[in-house]
């Protein structure tokens, strides 16, 4: 197919379901992704496809596997005409959800169905919909397995199988599991691959997994979006969220996402930031399923302006206009960097990027330029007084404990007590007088105790 030449969704040989689904949606032209992986996983071939995170992979591998599905499609009620045909596997919850909800809008003309298990909620809540049976199962790896361990599914039947964002799987150290549940597919069936970044870890995987792929990208690998303005600004480690308070206060926008590279410091920003009135919330890990997704509504709907997200929790994040994000640390992995900026500017629509540089991270956004093959000139961050006394930086404090200053020290008075010898300073007597020992004796002396209470006899 020519990809120069402007195509519409009814030029890829997709089914009338699925075109009505599409066009209620509001779009008539797919991407670049899209016109070049359909009409390819249509033919049946294995595919390993390479896109700028945004771009409509999950269109460009949920329609072919919907449309590949359709002589199968019953009306039945019985489970065995719905056993599981797809399995699509994405390396966090938050993707998994939004993949399966898009495959149940493009499905929605059609008696297909579909369904998503993740882990972080009882695995029971799962399982009746599973014995209903479904058509296309969208799963983490780990909740995968242990349904399959409580033999509550079988992927005996699947005929197609799609690893979504393959490339973070590796870096979450999924590779065992995937081996577990490719041992347990069909020998017979097609396979697709779908990563941001063609890394040498992700070409020994489709060499492992594919067979004889056929390799389509639409962008330069490890490109940046032309559309997203990248800044970078150098700032010393004790004044970066000070000049984040002050960025966000001053920035034209209603929302920001905000990177961290652990949980920690994700947490401890998030409150930071509210303590200067401004309504933040974080996202990642060790939150439970159901905050995760109360914290991404509330973003979504304005609630709440920055998101402070870890790089994994933010993996799977569809913003529709994400208009910045700000890059609070900066990633060890150069890989990272291209996906957090890609969670702007998507679509076609530009964004802002801005990277909070301090000194013992300038070796990781060296290598982000290398890997980008673009330079971003440093600003010197310039914080406002008013921002910069007494702000508590937070990724500092997570090495480093609390030292009080004399600025912030309080000093309290001392207690008095009602009698006023207590409270004279100790006076050491070199010498006792007899006299008086005598007379503190006598009147030390008290009434004999009786024997039976434990006390002395007293001699005569």
């Amino acid at each position: 197919m020519d990809t120069n030449t402007e195509v519409n969704f009814d030029g890829l040989g997709l089914a009338a379901p699925l075109l009505q689904a599409i066009l209620e949606t509001g779009y008539t032209t797919p991407t670049p992704i899209q016109a070049k992986a359909i009409p390819l996983a249509l033919a049946g071939g294995d595919l390993m496809a390479g896109a700028q995170t945004g771009t409509g992979k999950t269109a460009a591998f949920a329609l072919p596997v919907l449309q590949k599905l359709l002589p199968f499609a019953s009306t039945s009620t019985s489970p065995a005409k719905h056993p599981i045909r797809a399995l699509v596997l994405t390396p966090t919850r938050e993707l998994a959800i939004q993949v399966e909800e898009s495959v149940k809008v493009y499905a929605k003309h059609t008696p297909l169905s579909s369904l998503v298990v993740y882990g972080g909620v009882d695995i029971k809540t799962q399982t009746p919909q599973l014995k209903k049976g479904v058509e296309v199962l969208v799963a983490t790896p780990g909740r995968l397995l242990d349904h399959i361990e409580q033999k509550t599914l079988s992927l005996s039947q699947v005929q197609i199988l799609v690893l979504d964002e393959a490339d973070r799987m590796l870096d979450m150290g999924f590779m065992p599991d995937l081996k577990r549940i490719l041992a347990l597919l069909p020998k017979q069936r097609q396979n697709m691959m779908f990563s941001a970044t063609f890394s040498n870890d992700i070409k020994k995987l489709a060499d492992e997994f594919l067979t004889n792929p056929t390799l389509i990208e639409v962008a330069r690998s490890n490109a940046s979006n032309e559309n997203i303005t990248q800044q970078a600004y150098s700032v010393s480690a004790t004044s970066k969220q000070a000049f984040l308070v002050q960025l966000l206060k001053q920035a034209q926008t209603d929302q920001v996402i905000v990177f961290t590279k652990t949980k920690l410091t994700a947490s401890r920003l998030a409150r930071a930031l509210q303590k200067e009135n401004i309504s933040a919330d974080a996202i990642h890990g060790d939150k439970s399923q159901k905050e995760r997704i109360e914290a991404l509504d509330a973003f979504k709907a304005g609630k709440v302006m920055a998101l402070v997200a870890t790089d994994v929790a933010a993996r799977g994040l569809d913003i529709t206009d994400l208009p910045m994000v700000i890059n609070y640390e900066i990633p060890s992995a150069p890989e990272d960097y291209v996906h957090r900026i890609g969670r702007t500017g998507r679509a076609g629509a530009s964004g802002i990027a801005i990277s909070l540089i301090s000194e013992d991270e300038e070796k990781y956004f060296v290598e982000i330029e290398k890997l980008m093959k673009k330079t971003i000139v440093r600003q010197i961050a310039q914080v406002e007084s008013s921002h910069s006394a007494g702000s508590r930086n937070t990724s500092t404090e997570d090495k480093k404990p609390r030292s009080t200053s004399a600025s912030t020290h309080v000093s309290r008075p001392k207690r008095t007590t009602a009698d006023a010898w207590f409270n004279k300073p100790y006076e050491p007597t070199a010498v006792i007088d007899k006299a008086s020992t005598k007379t503190m004796t006598s009147q030390s002396r008290k009434t004999p105790v009786a024997a039976l209470l434990g006390g002395l006899k007293q001699r005569s």
